[in-house]
């Protein structure tokens, strides 16, 4: 009896010793031809080893590639594909950029800045203070979500202006008497409370007025 200690290690253990061994047949078979042949059946097999890999033209380059990686890069048959190089063995991922644009006001979130960037490219006089205005209320709303405290308008209009490097702005006065910077989310739990308060009242006063009738 075969004890894996005393086995070859298995290179790709996720195709299993069986997989391997036949890969190592393959090796063995002298006449070209018949090799290639039994090659694309051993890469058929080794699809139903992982039927849940969806099979594409990188899905089945990539069985080709373990397979000789598999044969240590020494099998010589007809592949669909070039024949990997040993070299990727040891190659590392490339490193993932991080972001490291820094945000202004953390609170507003990275998006706001993008949105200023997008305001500020609009020509037309009312796009671009339309934009203004519902960058307001947004940063109302996250400002609200993260500090409690009411915010002024004149608190928000200076940060768009600080955003945007004095490319935006809006006169205060008429931000103020049309509410422009009014939040978008609302606090749902006060006009839930609020409702059932008054549903609770209309159903008290159903029933006062239903107990005086019967007492007439």
């Amino acid at each position: 009896m075969d004890y894996n200690t005393s086995l070859s290690p298995l290179i790709l253990k996720e195709y299993g010793r069986n997989i391997q061994k036949l890969v190592g047949f393959l090796r063995t078979i002298e006449d070209k031809e018949k090799r290639t042949q039994y090659a694309h059946t051993l890469v058929e097999l080794m699809k139903q080893i992982a039927p849940t890999v969806k099979e594409t033209n990188e899905t089945n380059q990539k069985l080709w590639d373990d397979m000789f990686i598999m044969a240590g890069f020494e099998l010589e048959v007809d592949s669909p594909y070039p024949i990997p190089e040993k070299e990727i063995l040891d190659k590392k991922p490339d490193r993932v950029g991080y972001v490291n644009n820094r945000i202004k006001y953390r609170h507003y979130g990275r998006n706001i800045e993008l949105l200023v960037n997008e305001a500020i490219k609009k020509e037309d006089p009312q796009e671009r203070e339309d934009a203004i205005v519902y960058i307001g209320k947004l940063m109302k709303s996250f400002y609200s979500s993260w500090n409690k405290e009411v915010i002024d308008d004149e608190v928000i209009l200076n940060n768009i202006q600080s955003i945007s490097g004095g490319a935006l702005s809006i006169d205060l006065e008429k931000v103020r008497e049309g509410n422009l910077f009014e939040r978008l989310y609302k606090d749902r739990k006060k006009s839930n409370n609020n409702n059932n308060n008054r549903s609770q009242g209309g159903k008290h006063d159903n029933r006062k007025g239903g107990r005086n009738r019967r007492r007439r």
